[in-house]
């Protein structure tokens, strides 16, 4: 009785719960077995080899059988290979008794057996298992399929008390999310996997398909950093269609009726699935997990199952799906069309049965698709408006779908038109609001924007009016950049959401007043004032054309991060984002950055890379390119820090192709970052110095007073900090919060050389969630001790080093190397030292020094002679980052 354990077919993921009960189960020496069992293509099988895999670890000899339909009909069918040679079963009851002694005598083995489908197993296989696992003998892994009929003889095998039950469901969000990341190997967009674990609904086996059949497909592709879907549904293979039709063509013949149906039109009224079959036939579809029912409020509502159900069913209906579209809205206006979506389902019927509808159906559909948020609806449902029935307010909402989707060109075409049609200042002034916000996503210049603005200015006389554009110009000019004009302008914007004029420009300020305070270090007003604004919108929601409510939560991270409170941010930030997923792609994108920032700011520089690659995905998919220049800089960073300089080089390659472009806010001083931190870990620790103390001048002219911060203390953390502790200290003294505080008493220490101020500041650090910083500071101090003849607080402050930066997924940077090398060396025997240990010659340092060669080579070997080495590669080992 011996079979090899298959390999891998795929890894194995979220079933640590099911393995560790298997684990637990299979010591008990009165345990018998398992039973796992759940629908088609949860992984049962595949779960039934890994413990299978286990058991032969703990010693057992491993054996696997697979029932089926045709084996059935067989006696032993399934199992014969795996019985001892010679038996004679021309008398059962002897063969039995043959296989009982070979399996139970004195070379006994202990046996582990897969059963895979139990349920087709045939009656004497059954029996002769259950008398091997009475004598223990055998111990069984079985798997059977939830809502197979069993027999008699399998279903007292299942019901035997010693055989453990586990039931297994399709995997939750989080379990298929690792799974694919797995399956690939890296990173992936959240909305490739959202759309992917949609479309498979957690069943492993289709979600595996698909995955196989995107990147077959060329849809699923990375671009080095992150893996994600092309627009549009998963492609899978034609294993999966044949699955799923499989499953489909098993229904009962008077059941297809009402499967189509909800292919077309679910979900579906519980009383509209019945018009069209039998209740019998609806219950067994119910009992063969091809529909489900579910509560939705007074009614009872019907759907597919699984949505590849629907996708493989309207592939072979196109021509009576539209009868049966068009019967379906006729059954719902039979019902009095009472339900607040029933105009959007009605008007979309008629739209995909006939190709137009009612215009008046079109754009009450529409305002509910667009109070949804559903952008791609809207645009479908008003573009199907015949030209003369475009009105102001149905091209307004066209115009702005558009914006939503970032579909820059289009929206400004539509919104053209809309301002054309507008009939008095008020309908000039909304689609100003509009236009103006278009503009200034794309990739136009800042005066396109402004010129709209100002253009409207000329055509409003009314002093509401023109005081709602200049809360618009301050929302223009802090995203273009200019915090501090775009604040003196925001001045004016009302306290009390109630006193405002028009509630869609008081939430426009509103949205971007805190980013601009954020940014000139007034983080803690900008917090209260984000709280409001996100409490306004949920209340206005219904008549606001600002996004979605969460979309204020975005400066809001940006200002928790600012303010300290690092570890709020990033919870804010990753719930947030997955909430932004029904509002389209460009308010993604921002809250992406703005984790990225968090995360660099943290000191994790794979979490930072991995959002800095996120919006970069993004922003490539609707080519945002003023905010892409922003992301490759903080993604060549992350890089850098992690040691993968090609990346690194790959992300400021790709950053120096796009064109020039006007600033957008951050972008002014941190858009340097990448080749700054590129150079230090490269050892040119002047150059870097430079590049970043050019781009603090550019922050600090154009009034980022928070990136001028980050910037400098960069500065400091490179060798820099005495000639930048007195401008942090000054920075520290304009901005609230903690983190500017934090960071100039970092550089004061780090200039004075204080091994306990150092040690007190990466507490202070440590509180904000500023791992890497901290790390950094407790490395400086263990350095300072070393200096100061105190070895025993040096190898304490070092201790607290690799402790925090163990943190810091392996980031490497001049400051975490040794504390002993940092000690013996002087500042320049430091720098020339990393160069050297980066692979750059002595001549090639001298020129980037503007030192001559011998000068640099009597500086390496004094720092050979300190650090007791005696080639570049030791230089090189001794000097390693250490992480713990």
């Amino acid at each position: 009785m011996n079979m090899p354990v298959d390999s891998v077919r795929w890894p194995l993921v979220g079933r640590a719960k099911e393995l560790a009960t298997f684990t637990k189960v299979w010591a008990d020496p009165r345990c018998s077995g398992l039973v796992i069992s759940g629908p088609a293509g949860v992984g049962k099988s595949r779960l039934a080899e890994e413990c299978l895999a286990q058991a032969v670890r703990l010693g057992f000899e491993g054996g696997r059988a697979t029932a089926s339909a045709a084996a059935h009909m067989v006696p032993l069918g399934a199992i014969a290979h795996l019985l001892p040679p010679g038996v004679d079963f021309s008398d059962p009851v002897q063969g039995f008794a043959e296989i009982m002694s070979a399996l139970t005598g004195v070379h006994r083995h202990k046996w582990a057996l897969m059963v895979d489908d139990l349920h087709l197993l045939d009656a004497v296989s059954t029996l002769l298992l259950r008398q091997l696992i009475e004598a223990k003998a055998v111990r069984l892994i079985c798997v059977v399929r939830t809502g197979e009929p069993l027999t008699e003889a399998v279903q007292a095998l299942c019901d035997e008390q010693s055989m453990h039950p586990i039931e297994l469901a399709d995997l939750e969000r989080h379990q298929s999310d690792d799974l694919v990341r797995t399956i690939l190997g890296g990173p992936v967009g959240s909305r490739t996997l959202r759309e992917l674990y949609e479309a498979s609904d957690g069943n492993v086996l289709y979600l595996h398909e698909l995955v196989l059949g995107a990147t077959a497909a060329g849809t699923l592709t990375s671009d080095g950093e992150i893996w994600e879907l092309a627009e549009g549904h998963p492609s899978g293979t034609p294993r999966l269609a044949e699955l799923v039709g499989a499953r489909l063509a098993a229904a009962h013949p008077a059941g297809r009726p009402v499967l189509e149906l909800l292919a077309l039109c679910e979900p579906l009224p519980l009383a509209d699935a019945q018009a069209v079959i039998e209740p019998d036939a609806l219950e067994a579809l119910k009992n063969s997990r091809l529909i489900r029912m579910t509560s939705d409020q007074r009614r009872t509502m019907v759907t597919l199952e699984h949505p590849l159900y629907g996708e493989v069913l309207r592939t072979d209906m196109a021509l009576r799906g539209r009868a049966m579209l068009l019967d379906q809205v006729e059954r719902t206006l039979a019902h009095g069309a009472r339900r607040r979506d029933d105009a959007l389902h009605i008007a979309i019927w008629r739209l995909a049965a006939t190709g137009t509808a009612d215009p008046e159906l079109l754009t009450r559909a529409a305002v509910l698709a667009r109070h949804a948020h559903d952008y791609q609806q809207v645009v479908a449902l008003l573009e199907a408006l015949p030209q003369a029935e475009r009105s102001y307010a149905t091209l307004l909402m066209l115009g702005e779908a558009y914006f939503q989707m970032g579909r820059w060109e289009r929206a400004e075409e539509v919104l053209v038109d809309a301002d054309t049609a507008a009939a008095d200042e008020q309908e000039t002034l909304a689609v100003t609001l509009a236009r103006a916000s278009s503009l200034l996503w794309s990739n136009a210049s800042f005066t396109a924007p402004l010129a709209v603005n100002n253009a409207a200015l000329d055509r409003i006389a009314n002093p509401v009016g023109r005081h709602l554009l200049r809360i618009n110009e301050g929302f223009l000019r802090i995203v273009a950049g200019q915090p501090l004009e775009g604040l003196v302008l925001l001045e004016s914007l009302e306290a009390d959401a109630a006193d405002a004029a028009d509630i869609n420009a008081w939430l426009r300020g509103a949205l971007m007043k805190p980013a601009g305070l954020a940014a000139v270090g007034r983080a803690d007003e900008a917090v209260a004032l984000a709280e409001h604004a996100y409490a306004v919108h949920l209340q206005v929601d219904e008549r606001a054309l600002v996004s979605h409510p969460a979309v204020q939560r975005i400066p809001f991270v940006f200002a928790l991060t600012e303010s300290g409170r690092l570890t709020d941010a990033r919870r804010e930030g990753e719930k947030v984002f997955a909430e932004l997923a029904v509002d389209g792609t460009l308010v993604q994108v921002w809250m992406a950055v703005f984790l990225g920032r968090m995360e660099w700011l943290s000191g994790h520089p794979v979490a930072s890379r991995h959002w800095w690659a996120e919006a970069a995905a993004l922003a490539r998919a609707i080519n945002h390119a003023k905010v892409l220049r922003l992301v490759l800089a903080g993604l060549a960073a992350s890089a850098a820090l992690l040691g993968d300089l090609a990346a690194a080089e790959n992300a400021l390659s790709e950053h120096r192709t796009l064109p020039p472009l006007e600033p957008v806010l951050l972008s002014a001083g941190e858009e340097r970052l990448g080749e700054a931190w590129l150079l230090a870990v490269r050892g040119r620790l002047g150059e870097a110095r430079t590049v970043l103390t050019e781009a603090a001048r550019a922050a600090r002219r154009t009034g980022h007073i928070t990136s001028e911060a980050l910037l400098l203390t960069d500065v400091a953390r490179l060798g820099g900090a005495k000639e930048v502790r007195h401008r942090l200290a000054e920075l520290a003294h304009d901005c609230d919060g903690t983190f500017v505080a934090a960071r100039a008493h970092l550089a004061e220490a780090m200039a004075a050389d204080d091994p306990q101020r150092l040690l007190a500041t990466a507490d202070e650090l440590e509180k904000i969630g500023a791992d890497l910083l901290a790390a950094e500071a407790a490395s400086a101090s263990s350095a300072a001790w070393r200096r100061a003849g105190q070895p025993h607080r040096a190898a304490t402050a070092a201790h607290r080093a690799q402790v925090l930066a163990a943190r810091c997924q392996e980031a490497r940077t001049p400051l975490l190397t040794t504390a002993k090398a940092a000690a013996v060396l002087t500042a320049r025997e430091h720098e020339i030292a990393l160069l050297a240990a980066a692979g750059v010659s002595s001549k090639d340092i001298a020129a980037a020094l503007k030192l001559s060669p011998r000068t640099v080579d009597n500086h390496l070997q004094h720092a050979y002679t300190k650090l007791g080495v005696a080639t570049r590669r030791e230089l090189a080992d001794t000097l390693e980052p250490k992480t713990g």
